[in-house]
């Protein structure tokens, strides 16, 4: 059989700007990385439903809710951690490619797990967001009760305190939430996709 040709599909199939005309925006992945409890699913719902007031297509991606679906076969080791954002990325890629504002909210602790979600998206698509929160603010909000869990060693392996957090060296924006509110924080969230999304 000839390998001419083998992936028709590609040639034919609508490019990124197209959907991009048609949608009014340019597509990009918002990448939102920090510790459990720092705020990023409350900012990326925030975000989300300001740029939808605003006529803007988004889509959320979210750790809870594709380990309910998508990676429901996953784990938390280091080799399913790892499977968990390659589709994830190749998840928003297609998003992206569709013109669609996607936000990742995923703890993504390492900078090479980071690294690999940006050479899956494209780097001109990729904007790294780092909810910045000190450990012990994350602590103190503890919503579903994690970091007790694992301080008391029922959990194994969690980002913090039994296994690392890189902090992210130059993300494209950081967001201090220990001194903003949640209006200031999405707002500047928003503003910063604006720049980003307008076509020209």
């Amino acid at each position: 059989m000839s390998t001419e040709n083998i992936h028709p599909i590609f040639d034919s199939i609508l490019k990124k700007e197209d959907k991009e005309k048609l949608l009014g925006q340019k597509g990009l992945v918002l990448w939102m990385t920090g510790l459990s409890g720092s705020g990023k699913s409350t900012l990326a719902t925030g975000l989300e439903n300001l740029l939808h007031q605003n006529r803007n297509l988004s889509q959320l991606l979210d750790g809870d809710n594709l380990r309910t679906g998508l990676n429901n076969n996953l784990g938390f080791s280091v080799e399913d951690r790892t499977e968990n954002i390659r589709r994830v990325s190749e998840t928003a890629k297609l998003f992206c490619d569709c013109g669609i504002i996607t936000i990742c909210s995923f703890i993504s602790p390492t900078a090479e797990i980071r690294q690999q979600a940006k050479v899956i998206i494209g780097s001109e698509n990729f904007v790294e967001v780092y909810i910045n929160t000190p450990l012990e603010e994350c602590e103190k909000r503890d919503v579903k009760g994690l970091y007790k869990k694992a301080r008391a060693g029922e959990i194994k392996g969690f980002t913090g305190i039994d296994s690392p957090f890189e902090a992210p060296e130059n993300a494209t924006i950081e967001i201090k939430t220990k001194d903003l509110t949640i209006e200031e924080s999405v707002e500047i969230l928003y503003k910063e996709v604006l720049k980003r999304i307008k076509r020209k």
